[in-house]
């Protein structure tokens, strides 16, 4: 199966830029436009959070059922995105315009990657080895690692994003770069037009 974006992993930062993707499907950059994403959230730090300090979330709500209602919502009102289930990304290979990716069941194609499985060490996806550095704003002791990137770009056609790409563990801020990544490449379907992507009420 080929993608023209593969997203890895399931937490805030993937789930975003999902969802924006997902928002987007009318615009006429997005034409054929294939989009999918490996939800593997068992290691996601959400599992354990609870959320009284995160803007638009009910106070007292669990990591662990946001989470679950991503997939959801997702699901409901973007099923044209692809869903991948209990895989776990083993190996990305190749150069842009194409990248091959290996999972514990299968291989994908893709043209774009976005990467957001969480900063842990070791990092267990063969193949970036290069760009792995100790994450620059956690705290040593915490043995955290990230990808170096220049504005979430890892490399032509791989992006990075949440914790991974060197932020603050906030869900806030792994949102946010989930969602300027995904404008990040619309904005080059589009001709380098700048995309904002937003949903409004009708006029009456």
């Amino acid at each position: 199966m080929e993608f023209d974006v593969l997203i890895i992993g399931g937490g805030v930062s993937g789930m975003s830029a999902a969802l924006l993707f997902g928002s987007a499907q009318h615009k006429s950059f997005m034409f054929n436009k294939k989009i999918g994403i490996i939800v593997h959230q068992k290691t996601s730090s959400l599992q354990t959070a609870i959320f009284n300090n995160a803007y638009g979330i009910t106070p007292g709500k669990k990591g662990n059922e946001l989470l679950e209602e991503s997939k959801i919502h997702l699901e409901k009102l973007y099923p044209h995105i692809d869903q991948i289930e209990n895989e776990k990304v083993l190996t990305i290979s190749g150069e842009s315009p194409l990248f091959s990716i290996s999972t514990n069941k299968n291989i994908y194609r893709a043209k774009n990657i976005i990467i957001g499985i969480g900063a842990g060490n070791p990092f267990t996806i063969e193949g970036l080895d290069e760009y792995i550095i100790p994450h620059q704003k956690a705290a040593p002791e915490k043995n955290r690692l990230q990808l170096k990137n220049q504005d979430y770009l890892v490399k032509p056609g791989i992006y990075v994003v949440g914790t991974l790409a060197g932020l603050r563990s906030q869900l806030m801020i792994a949102a946010g770069s989930g969602a300027a990544v995904a404008t990040d490449i619309m904005t080059l379907w589009n001709d380098n037009t700048p995309v904002q992507v937003h949903d409004a009420l009708p006029k009456e």
